[in-house]
C-alpha cells in the first residue's frame, strides 16, 4: 500500500497533480524501490477516494517524465533512477547574495544620462499604423525565419535612407541588422585572426573596449587631440581595426574635421589589413548646422565599416542597429554566418520599414532635433547661471550629451556617492577613461539631456550643485 496525503480542500492544485507530486517525491527519495509495481489505477483511486481519471493523469505524467514504466497487461512499475549525489532537502537552491538583483525603484529620481531618449515625444500612433501595415503585408514573412542579415526589404530601405542622410555608399546586401552595436561588433571580430591588433579612442566607448578585451584581442587605447583620435598614436600602434566616433566623439563631443578624416583614410589605404570601424551613434542630431557626412562617404578603398543605430532616434528598447560591411568582409561574414538566425524582431523591422518609407521617421527626426536643441539650450543656460565660473561647458552643438568640467575639491567616488543620495543619475568621465583618470581640483561629467523634462531641469541643476559644493 502507498501512503499518500491529499489536501482535497486545496483549490489551487488539482488532485492528479498532488498524486503526481507525492509519487515523484517517494521515487526520488528512494521510498519506492526500482521495479516495484504500483497499485492499479482502480485500486489507488479507491484507496485515495478519488476518480480513476485523477490517478490515470498522474501515472501518465510520471510515465512521460520517465519516473515509471509500464508493461502491457501487467501494470506500472518504478523506473530504475540514478540517485542524486549530495541531494538536498530543497529543490530550490539558495542564490548567493552577490548574485541577487533588486527591482529598481526610480521614483523621485532625475536623470542626466546620455543613454536614454525622450519617450514623451515618440509618435506611437504613427508607429502603430506602420505595425498594422506590417501585419497586413507580411503575414507569410512573419511566420518564417528571416534572412541572417535581416529582411532584404528592410535593408533596402535603410540603405536608401543612409545614402540620403549620411552619404553612405552601399548596397542592401552589405547591411547586417542586429540587436545592438555590441552584438554586431562581436560577430565582426569573431571571424578575425587571433593576432589582430585593435585601437580605440581614449576616452571612449567602454562597453566596446571591454568586449574586445574579453575576446582576447590586443586592444590599445589611443589618446585624443583637438581633432579627435591622435593620428600619430594610431600610426605608432599600427592596428588592424581602428574604432572611432568621428561625427560626435564619444564622450568628448569632438567633430572630426576633414583634414583628420583624410589622414585616417590615407593611413587605412596603405595596407590591405587595416579597417576603420565608424560608430555613427547619434549623428542625426545637429543644432544650427547641417549633418556632417559620414567617414564612409569619403572612403574610396573599402576600408570603412559603418555602424548605425535607431536607439537614439527611436527608443533604446527596440534594439535595432546595423553595420555596413565592405565586400571582402561581407564575403567572410557570409561564409561564417550563413546559418545564423537573425536576432532582431521581424515584426519590429517591417514596422520600421514602413515608418521610414512613409516619411514618419524623417518628420520625427526633424521634430526631435528642434525639441532637443531647445532643451539643450535651457539646460546649459541653467547650469551657467547656477555654477557661474565654477563650470566650463564644451558646447559642441551636436548629439544628445555634452561634456562639462566643474571646479570642485571632491573626487569621483565621492561625487558618485553624493549623486545617489540626491537621486540624480549622472556619469563621470571616469567611466569612459580606458586608461587612467586624473583627479585635481576639477571634475568632468558627461551630461545627457534626452530624458530630462524641461520642467525638471532647474531641480536637476540644483541637485547637481549640492553634489558638487
Amino acid at each position: 500500500m502507498i501512503f499518500i496525503k491529499l489536501n482535497k480542500e486545496n483549490n489551487s492544485t488539482y488532485i492528479y497533480q498532488q498524486i503526481y507530486e507525492e509519487l515523484k517525491k517517494g521515487i526520488l527519495g528512494q521510498k519506492m524501490i526500482s521495479n516495484e509495481k504500483l497499485p492499479s489505477k482502480r485500486n489507488l483511486a479507491e484507496q485515495l477516494n478519488v476518480s480513476i481519471n485523477s490517478v490515470s493523469n498522474a501515472y501518465e505524467q510520471l510515465l512521460a517524465e520517465g519516473y515509471i514504466y509500464t508493461i502491457e497487461r501487467k501494470g506500472y512499475y518504478v523506473e530504475n533512477i540514478t540517485e542524486f549525489i549530495n541531494q538536498q532537502d530543497t529543490v530550490k537552491p539558495n542564490l548567493p547574495s552577490d548574485l541577487k538583483e533588486h527591482a529598481s525603484h526610480k521614483e523621485g529620481w532625475l536623470s542626466l544620462s546620455h543613454m536614454t531618449a525622450d519617450v514623451s515625444m515618440f509618435p506611437f500612433k504613427e508607429w502603430l499604423k506602420c505595425q498594422n501595415k506590417a501585419v497586413k503585408n507580411h503575414k507569410q514573412e512573419l511566420s518564417e525565419i528571416a534572412h541572417p542579415q535581416g529582411p532584404y526589404i528592410v535593408r533596402e530601405t535603410i540603405a536608401r535612407m543612409i545614402a540620403l542622410t549620411r552619404g553612405v555608399m552601399c548596397e542592401p546586401e552589405q547591411i547586417v541588422i542586429g540587436t545592438g552595436t555590441q552584438p554586431l561588433i562581436r560577430q565582426l571580430m569573431d571571424v578575425q585572426r587571433n593576432d589582430t591588433r585593435v585601437a580605440i579612442e581614449n576616452p571612449g566607448y567602454f562597453r566596446i573596449y571591454q568586449l574586445l578585451k574579453s575576446m582576447n584581442y590586443d586592444v590599445s587605447p589611443a589618446p585624443l587631440d583637438e581633432k579627435g583620435i591622435n593620428i600619430n598614436k594610431v600610426e605608432e600602434i599600427d592596428p588592424n581595426f581602428l574604432f572611432i566616433t568621428p561625427s560626435h566623439q564619444f564622450p568628448t563631443g569632438i567633430i572630426m574635421p576633414i583634414s583628420r578624416r583624410i589622414e585616417l583614410l590615407n593611413w587605412a589605404a596603405l595596407s590591405n589589413d587595416r579597417y576603420i570601424v565608424e560608430d555613427d551613434y547619434d549623428s542625426e542630431f545637429k543644432y544650427g548646422t547641417d549633418n556632417i557626412p559620414s567617414l564612409q562617404s569619403l572612403d574610396r578603398n573599402q576600408r570603412v565599416i559603418y555602424t548605425g543605430t535607431f536607439s537614439k532616434t527611436l527608443l533604446p528598447g527596440f534594439r535595432i542597429s546595423y553595420m555596413v560591411l565592405p565586400p571582402n568582409l561581407l564575403r567572410v561574414y557570409k561564409k561564417y554566418y550563413s546559418s545564423w538566425i537573425q536576432g532582431s524582431n521581424s515584426f519590429t523591422l517591417y514596422t520600421l520599414h514602413y515608418f521610414i518609407k512613409s516619411e514618419a521617421y524623417a518628420r520625427h527626426i526633424k521634430r526631435m532635433n528642434h525639441h532637443y536643441e531647445m532643451k539643450r539650450k535651457n539646460l546649459i543656460k541653467q547650469l551657467r547661471l547656477r555654477f557661474q565660473d565654477g563650470i566650463t561647458i564644451k558646447n559642441i552643438p551636436a548629439g544628445l550629451h555634452f561634456l562639462a568640467e566643474f571646479k570642485t575639491e571632491r573626487g569621483y567616488e565621492e561625487i558618485e556617492a553624493r549623486a545617489k543620495q540626491e537621486q540624480l543619475e549622472i556619469y563621470t568621465i571616469k567611466r569612459f577613461m580606458l586608461k587612467g583618470v586624473t583627479e585635481y581640483n576639477k571634475l568632468e561629467l558627461v551630461i545627457g539631456f534626452a530624458s530630462i523634462q524641461n520642467e525638471d531641469i532647474n531641480e536637476a541643476v540644483d541637485r547637481l550643485y549640492r553634489i558638487m559644493k
